[in-house]
């Protein structure tokens, strides 16, 4: 499937490349990617794959300056391709000092 083809192109798993891609995209002091697929394994959304399920926690100041929906836009926007294979994204954007 076009998942698999992803991850084996980019030689890392989707918790890598997710991490990889807003760090590129955006001024990101920390990010957290904890993969969650585990607690809906057998639900609606779980292709099996273990990798369908993210949360996120950013410390930026640059995104926690947007307002809230902009700042998930640029989120979304830096993972499309990724998005097409994670059935659900939870993002927390807080500023530097509110993380620490």
């Amino acid at each position: 499937s076009g998942k698999y083809l992803l991850l084996r192109n980019n030689k890392m798993g989707l918790a890598e490349q997710i991490e990889k891609k807003i760090r590129e995209s955006c001024d990101v002091s920390s990010i957290e990617v904890i993969n969650e697929s585990y607690l809906h394994h057998g639900h609606a959304g779980d292709d099996g794959s273990g990798e369908s399920h993210f949360k996120l926690i950013i410390a930026s100041d640059e995104l926690a300056s947007l307002p809230r929906v902009m700042a998930q836009r640029r989120v979304y926007g830096a993972l499309s391709e990724e998005m097409r294979y994670i059935h659900a994204l939870s993002i927390k954007i807080l500023g530097v000092k509110e993380k620490n």
